[in-house]
């Protein structure tokens, strides 16, 4: 399918989001769309699929003007897309979320389950995944509802599949299995645009990039005719210097501990401290463990044994409002369903956690807030026409903006980030890490989870690896390499 998209105009009230993008799409090849948060990438690929209408501009599919009143119609002449934002039915199954609206029934109109599970089955075969299809999707972990919304779009047997940040919550073995199967629709004519943020993927499954800024088109060409240098350049307008900034951590005493701590069918004897000051990486494979203890931490999920210490004393988390009260700020790998209230403004979500503060005597002083609301949305870059935006409205790197802005309004003594770049751009991935080097500066302690090798060394100052519920190690940073930690984390020594 050829798609060529030119003179690309939208705006959303005052709020001008595309000016006169162009972009085409070949039969068979692997594009890669790129820009920072809030350049317009998933706005673009939503007015090609009718959620949106454009204000001007042109779309031709296989040289024929085409415009689609809604995803589903896109759906049914060969165009699906993988959202970044998870459209996951909780209380359903597995099965029916792969089904939903395309259910097959027998000619008295019965549901053929038989059939629907057998073709679902051999879909996750392909993608080497194994989950029981009688589960309720909400049960399953993120990582997991990824390979579910992925496996439902190759059901389709579309000849056009849009991949907004599909890899974000996989692990590695899951990641190359993705990439084998994107090489065999590649050889089969169908295309894919590929939406992400990591570089080193682009580079090596792309065949062109098209690199977008503040709504518009700045290049595309063949990714054998560009560089790491020159993509970030074009998406930010400069030079970054180094990928992760330097760390001269001053550490402290140890703030938080946990000892022995356990949750059957979760984790076991976890046990290991952090500093003021100081950045702990956790890393490990999906599902070992590593987000079941941070909720713990947290209070979200009860211990059934072990102890946890804060400055020197051994404490009681019941739950996160009181994990707020002893100077705990967490930061989920799941922003739109425990991060952010999504249809509430920008300023509500910032300020929520930290309401005590704009009101000694019960009532909310509007000024106070607004004026700390404003100073944490210029610190954070968060591109919004006003405070009073939704949510919902924003990029997801900007909700993610939002959401740890709204846990640095707390002032925490120790700050757990889950995936804390996930979806997030280059540029805005460096003021991230810049922005965790000022709190540590400030003896903050910084415990942070994450699925990039990458990150995890170049941030962190001591490496906790998990490994099916326990810690199988620790690496200090200067001794560690992407090979160490996995063999870590699949059960080496």
């Amino acid at each position: 399918m050829q798609i060529d998209m030119n003179d690309i105009h939208k705006a959303f009230g005052k709020n001008q989001v595309l000016s006169g993008v162009s972009f085409n799409l070949k039969p068979g090849e692997v594009h890669a769309l790129m820009g920072e948060n809030g350049a317009g990438k998933s706005t673009l690929m939503n007015l090609l699929t009718g959620l949106h209408g454009l204000d001007k501009g042109s779309i031709r599919i296989n040289g024929k003007e085409t415009y689609f009143s809604n995803p589903k119609e896109a759906e049914q002449n060969g165009i699906a897309f993988i959202h970044q934002e998870l459209n996951i039915w909780p209380e359903m199954t597995v099965l029916e979320n792969l089904f939903i609206g395309k259910e097959m029934t027998s000619k008295l109109g019965i549901l053929n389950t038989k059939k629907m599970k057998a073709l679902a089955k051999k879909q996750f075969e392909k993608l080497s995944v194994s989950l029981s299809l009688d589960q309720e999707a909400g049960k399953c972990s993120v990582g997991q509802q990824q390979m579910i919304e992925i496996a439902k779009a190759l059901m389709t047997k579309a000849e056009v599949i849009i991949m907004d940040e599909p890899t974000a919550a996989l692990t590695e073995r899951e990641i190359n299995k993705l990439f084998e199967v994107i090489a065999s629709l590649k050889k089969d004519g169908v295309s894919i645009v590929y939406i992400s943020h990591r570089m080193e993927e682009i580079f090596s499954i792309c065949d062109r990039i098209t690199i977008m800024r503040d709504g518009k088109t700045v290049d595309t060409t063949n990714i054998s005719e560009t560089s790491f240098d020159e993509v970030v350049k074009k998406m930010v307008g400069r030079e970054l210097t180094d990928r992760y900034p330097q760390r001269r951590p001053e550490l402290g005493d140890i703030v938080l501990e946990v000892r022995d701590a356990s949750k059957k069918g979760s984790f076991e004897h976890v046990s290991f401290h952090v500093r003021s000051g100081e950045i702990v990486g956790v890393s490990g494979l999906m599902g070992a463990g590593r987000t079941e203890i941070m909720r713990a931490l947290f209070g979200i999920d009860r211990l059934d044994s072990g102890e946890i210490w804060l400055a020197g004393k051994k404490t009681n988390i019941k739950n996160p409002n009181d994990a707020v009260k002893k100077g705990l700020g967490f930061i989920t790998e799941n922003r739109k369903d425990e991060g952010l209230l999504l249809d509430t403004s920008i300023r509500e979500n910032i300020a929520l956690p930290s309401l005590t503060s704009f009101s000694p005597k019960g009532v909310i002083d509007q000024k106070r807030e607004a004026s700390f609301v404003e100073l944490l949305i210029n610190r954070l870059t968060i591109k919004t026409a006003s405070p009073e935006t939704h949510a919902r409205n924003l990029s997801g790197g900007n909700q993610q903006k939002v959401v740890i802005a709204k846990w640095i309004g707390i002032g925490p003594k120790v700050l757990i980030l889950d995936e804390p770049t996930r979806g997030v751009d280059v540029g805005a991935k460096r003021e991230i890490y810049t922005l965790m080097n000022e709190l540590t500066d400030r003896g903050v302690a910084i415990i942070m989870v994450s699925s990039e090798l990458p990150e995890i060394i170049g941030m962190s100052d001591r490496i906790i690896v998990v490994h099916e519920g326990k810690i199988s190690g620790e690496v200090a940073s200067r001794e560690a390499t992407q090979e160490r930690i996995m063999t870590l984390a699949t059960g080496g020594q």
